[in-house]
């Protein structure tokens, strides 16, 4: 697969394997309050392609944007950054 420049890539938690060659992934981002001012957080389940099934439930991930795989599936796991303790 080439490499795309203008792509993002995203860290977040797998909390789903069961699919084949698909992981669900929670990514977490801090905004903050428009009227407050306090930091709030938001999060995002991605649904990311993972070819070889390497990610497991519970490990930090990379996930970068791609085509899309499905309906749902346009992310694609990029590498494994930390193993969830097993």
């Amino acid at each position: 697969m080439s490499e795309e420049k203008n792509t993002r890539t995203v860290n977040g938690r797998v909390i789903s394997d069961k699919r084949d060659k698909t992981l669900t992934v929670l990514v977490e981002r801090r905004v903050k309050h428009p009227l407050y001012g306090k930091f709030v957080r938001r999060s995002t389940k991605l649904h990311a392609h993972d070819e070889q099934n390497e990610g497991r439930q519970g490990d930090w991930v990379a996930v970068q944007e791609c085509r899309p795989m499905s309906k749902r599936k346009a992310w694609r796991l990029v590498e494994v950054l930390e193993r969830a303790a097993r």
